[in-house]
């Protein structure tokens, strides 16, 4: 499998020259940080969201969930991210040291977040899902399309999914190339996360914000 950046997902520690760069370089999708816990937000969500879309990108937004009150961080997020029916939604499920969402307080937040779009989010996770899943299939999650996080060659999803919908490959220093898409240098180390699509950019776009 040739594995390329189709999109990557980036927070306002990352440096953007131009998206412009990005999308003739072969990139399609951006999916930027925009709140973390109750009142978390990040800086660089709203300047960047329209220079993403004159570049012709595709839009979305992350919420790093914590083990503050769900309806305050669903409430937090739509305030800031202001979704529309273009932008891809997505919950961040991971490590957060001495502040970790549980694995109810992410089925919450996905339902309370999909009521008030009338569409489900995406879950993003790797090693901690995994584990808090554990070996049995969950039909909720499941339903959910799955942004697996696995720097390494050969992804393996938990067993609520048949496939990821969307794979984080690398984060710019773990993880099979390419690593770096020009116009995005990334963090003050170089390093961006990138992510991989199985399918075509058009059913990339079709499916982006569904």
């Amino acid at each position: 499998m040739i594995i390329t950046p189709v999109v990557v997902d980036i927070y306002h520690g990352d440096r953007v020259d131009s998206f412009r760069t990005a999308k003739a370089a072969g990139l399609r999708g951006v999916i930027h940080k925009a709140t973390t816990g109750a009142t978390g937000r990040d800086s660089a969500y709203k300047d960047r969201r329209p220079l993403a879309a004159a570049a012709g990108l595709l839009w979305g937004a992350y919420h790093w969930g914590t083990h503050a009150d769900v309806a305050k961080q669903v409430s937090n997020f739509m305030s800031w991210a202001a979704p529309d029916d273009k932008t891809l939604v997505a919950l961040d499920y991971e490590e957060t040291k001495n502040n970790q969402m549980t694995l109810e307080q992410a089925r919450e937040f996905l339902q309370r977040l999909g009521e008030k779009l009338g569409r489900k989010p995406v879950i993003y996770g790797g090693g901690l899902l995994k584990k808090d899943l554990g070996g049995g299939a969950d039909n909720f999650f499941g339903s959910h399309r799955l942004w697996l996080a696995q720097f390494g060659d050969s992804p393996v999803v938990q067993a609520s999914w048949s496939n990821f919908w969307l794979w984080q490959y690398t984060d710019g220093e773990a993880g099979p190339d390419k690593k770096t898409v020009s116009g995005i240098p990334g963090n003050s180390q170089g390093h961006l996360d990138c992510d991989h699509f199985l399918g075509s950019t058009d059913q990339l776009a079709t499916e982006w914000a569904s």
